[in-house]
């Protein structure tokens, strides 16, 4: 993979929202995502399973297991190579990773957070799966979900960028698998998925957001997303935790949403 990136082979919109704790506007944030993404590529969508039942600590966790299962019978019909999904809260990207590191066994996946996103269902204080998606795709998923994915992804091949907020649980599991930081001009070789939780930018410059622990300049993470793209080796981008008020707020955020689109096809 050496040439600039293009459009995408499939988008994927993917309006979970039951795995939030804050879920109040992510279905209209949804919806607007996935009217800016189908512009880089030809759109499926997984439908809204409704409010679900817990199950093994995890808050609307039969939902959440029946829209996994959709998407990933989506993506294995449809077989694309570079994937770009509309989310949703960030335990979309769990079924969209394991797709892609079932093509490319040496995935790179860079979490571009405010949140380390990495408790499991026995750490977890919420029972929210939107904190739990880096544990599950290293291995660490719930039992209905463990035995539906693939190999782990090796904690060598994936890299934080500007994640700093954690429970002491998401804590532990950075430590005991030695989970590092991306840093801006560090080489990457072979193929790389971008998971890109919106709540990672500053409120004072994205406010439509769920949670506003980000720190990250807007200009930052369009250039992260150019510059991966640029090197010819991105093959997947999901974007989440857009969370607009209103429809004036969904029509303000998508201006964003738009600029890394355009960043991640070169």
């Amino acid at each position: 993979m050496h040439e600039k990136a293009k459009g995408f082979d499939l988008v994927l919109s993917y309006p979970q929202w039951q795995g939030s704790g804050r879920s109040q506007h992510l279905r209209r944030g949804a919806r607007a995502a996935a009217e800016v993404c189908r512009r880089y590529g030809p759109l499926v969508q997984v439908s809204d399973a409704g409010e679900g039942d817990a199950r093994d600590g995890i808050n609307r966790w039969t939902a959440i297991l029946e829209q996994f299962g959709a998407a990933r019978a989506m993506l294995d019909t449809h077989r694309p190579k570079r994937v770009l999904t509309a989310g949703g809260d960030c335990g979309c990207d769990v079924a969209v990773i394991d797709y892609l590191h079932r093509q490319y066994p040496d995935l790179t996946v860079i979490w571009v957070d405010a949140h380390l996103d990495a408790n499991t269902s026995l750490t977890s204080p919420s029972g929210n799966f939107h904190g739990m998606p880096v544990s599950a795709i290293m291995g660490f998923a719930p039992a209905g979900m463990l035995g539906l994915l693939g190999a782990p992804l090796p904690p060598s091949q994936f890299h934080y960028f500007s994640a700093h907020v954690g429970d002491p649980g998401d804590w532990e599991f950075q430590r005991e698998h030695g989970l590092t930081w991306f840093e801006v001009g560090q080489p990457v070789s072979g193929p790389v998925h971008v998971h890109f939780d919106l709540d990672v930018f500053d409120p004072a410059e994205f406010p439509h957001l769920a949670y506003l622990d980000g720190k990250l300049p807007i200009e930052a993470g369009v250039s992260l997303l150019r510059t991966l793209a640029s090197s010819g080796t991105l093959v997947g981008l999901t974007i989440t935790e857009f969370a607009p008020a209103d429809e004036r707020a969904a029509e303000e955020g998508s201006r964003v949403l738009t600029r890394l689109c355009e960043a991640a096809t070169g």
